[in-house]
C-alpha cells in the first residue's frame, strides 16, 4: 500500500511538473525576478536614508551640546573675573556633564556613519547588479521571442502546428468532398448516357439518334484512319479523294451513275 501510494505520489507530481512547465513563460519569470530585484534595491535605499537621517539628527544634537558647552564656558570665564568661583564651578561641572553627552554623541555618530557607507556601498553594488540583470533579461526575452516565432513559422511551413493543422485537414475534407461530388456528377453523366436513368429535363437524346451518333463517330474515325495510311503509303492525290469519298472505289462503267454514301454527321 505504502509503495502504491509513494507512485501515485510521484504521478501527481510529474504531470503537476509538466503542466507548470507548459504554463510556465520564461519572459513572466525574468519580469518578475526583476521586479524583486528592484523591490529589494528600494528597500536597501530606504534603510540608506534612514541611517544618513539618524546620522544627521546627531549631528543637530552635537552641534546643539557644543553650543551649551561653549556657552558655558563663558558663563565660567565672567563668574571668576566678578570674583564667583562657586557659580564658575557649576558652569564648568555642567560644561563637563555636557561633554560627556557629545562623546556618547560622537561614537553613535559614528557607528551610523560606518553603516551609512556600507549601506551606500551595497546599494551601489545592488543597482548594478540589477542593471546588470535587467540587460541579460532583455536580451534573452529578445532570443526567446525570436526563437518562439522562428518555431512557429517552421512548423507552420511543415504543417505540425495545430493551427495549420487545422487548415490542412480542411482542405483535404474540402477536396474529398469535391472529388466525391465529381464521381458522383461522371457516375450519373454514365447513367444517364446509358438509358439506365432518366433525364427529366427533356434535353436528352433517344437510343436510336445515341446509336447513330455512336456509328458515325465511328466512321468517321475509320475514314480518317485510311487517309493517314494512304498518306504514309505515298497514294496520289486521288486515292486520297477516294478515300475521303468512302474508301478504295470498285472499277464500275463510265455510264454507270455513282452511288451515294450515306455519311452520318454528328
Amino acid at each position: 500500500m505504502s509503495g502504491v501510494m509513494k507512485r501515485m505520489g510521484m504521478i501527481f507530481r510529474a504531470k503537476a511538473n509538466k503542466a507548470l512547465d507548459r504554463a510556465e513563460d520564461p519572459r513572466e519569470t525574468l519580469d518578475y525576478s526583476y521586479q524583486k530585484q528592484l523591490e529589494l534595491l528600494q528597500k536597501v535605499r530606504r534603510g540608506v536614508a534612514d541611517v544618513a537621517t539618524s546620522r544627521k539628527r546627531l549631528e543637530l544634537q552635537l552641534n546643539q551640546l557644543q553650543g551649551q558647552s561653549a556657552k558655558l564656558e563663558d558663563q565660567g570665564r565672567k563668574a571668576l573675573a566678578l570674583g564667583r568661583e562657586d557659580l564658575a564651578r557649576e558652569a564648568l561641572s555642567r560644561r563637563a556633564a555636557l561633554q560627556q553627552q557629545v562623546s556618547d554623541l560622537e561614537v553613535q555618530h559614528q557607528t551610523l556613519q560606518g553603516e551609512e557607507e556600507k549601506l551606500t556601498l551595497a546599494a551601489q553594488r545592488l543597482q548594478a547588479k540589477v542593471d546588470a540583470f535587467r540587460t541579460k533579461k532583455e536580451t534573452i526575452k529578445a532570443t526567446y521571442t525570436a526563437a518562439q516565432a522562428q518555431t512557429r513559422i517552421a512548423e507552420s511551413f511543415s504543417g505540425i502546428s495545430e493551427e495549420m493543422s487545422d487548415v490542412g485537414l480542411a482542405i483535404q475534407r474540402a477536396e474529398d468532398k469535391t472529388a466525391q461530388l465529381q464521381a458522383r456528377a461522371g457516375a450519373i453523366d454514365e447513367l444517364l448516357a446509358s438509358g439506365a436513368l432518366d433525364d427529366q429535363s427533356g434535353l436528352a437524346k433517344d437510343d436510336i439518334q445515341a446509336e447513330l451518333d455512336r456509328l458515325s463517330g465511328g466512321t468517321d474515325v475509320e475514314l480518317e484512319l485510311q487517309r493517314m495510311k494512304a498518306e504514309l503509303a505515298g497514294g496520289t492525290s486521288a486515292q486520297q479523294q477516294a478515300i475521303e469519298g468512302g474508301g478504295a472505289a470498285a472499277p464500275r462503267d463510265a455510264t454507270q451513275q455513282p452511288q451515294s454514301h450515306p455519311r452520318f454527321e454528328k
